[in-house]
């Protein structure tokens, strides 16, 4: 979306599932360029939600996946891997906001907090 209020604002998502997926969807609702990160193997875990009971899940077609992602453009990283983490952290130089919901300590864990993207961005603001 290119209109709205926060059109010109940029918003890295490391968000999963819902509560932080949804957070991010209303930005993007209401202009900002949100770009969703995902981990290579699975993606978000949402793209597996079983909601119709039926067996067979498919993460390219689920309906709450699609919706808690509209508006939203996507890259694929994985941040245990070092040219991964320097593509990362090329986008949170140019990012406005970083959203992510990971248990607490992950970021930590993969020298992603907020000490060292402040460094790098220190007019990011990054919501937990």
């Amino acid at each position: 979306m290119s209109n709205g209020p926060l059109n010109g604002i940029r918003v890295l998502d490391l968000t999963h599932c819902i509560a932080g997926t949804y957070c991010t969807k209303l930005f993007a609702d209401i202009g900002a360029d949100v770009i969703k990160i995902e981990e290579p193997k699975f993606g978000d875990s949402a793209r597996w939600l079983n909601l119709f009971g039926d067996d067979k899940p498919n993460s390219e077609k689920n309906p709450l996946f699609l919706y808690l992602n509209t508006n939203k453009r996507g890259i694929t990283l994985d941040l245990k891997k070092n040219s991964d983490i320097v593509t990362f952290k090329q986008l949170a130089i140019k990012a406005d906001i970083l959203v992510e919901n990971f248990r607490p300590g992950v970021m930590v864990k993969l020298g992603l907090d907020y000490s060292v993207l402040e460094r790098l961005n220190p007019r990011l603001v990054m919501v937990s």
